[in-house]
């Protein structure tokens, strides 16, 4: 899976840090952020899923998140990869 490096968390250190790149053969947009607290999670969950989903988190998925700094790096994985026609 070829990735491409689109940015870092600007306010982090050289060290764990989220990080978002994408999948130019298919595509994806691959994340690495913050693993979402207990507290996190469970207001995930009483947020909801939407009509027809269930209201869990598969031992196959996981809830993280990032700060607000990194939107405009989300934006770009995101403008990236619509733009690949891949989707």
């Amino acid at each position: 899976m070829p990735l491409r490096f689109v940015g870092i968390e600007p306010d982090t250190g050289t060290a764990n840090s989220p990080t978002v790149w994408v999948d130019d053969k298919n595509g994806r947009i691959v994340l690495q952020g913050y693993t979402a607290s207990a507290e996190l999670l469970a207001e995930a969950l009483d947020a909801g899923h939407g009509p027809g989903h269930e209201n869990s988190v598969p031992d196959h998925e996981s809830v993280i998140y990032f700060p607000a700094s990194m939107v405009p790096i989300l934006r770009k994985a995101c403008d990236d990869a619509e733009r690949s026609g891949l989707h």
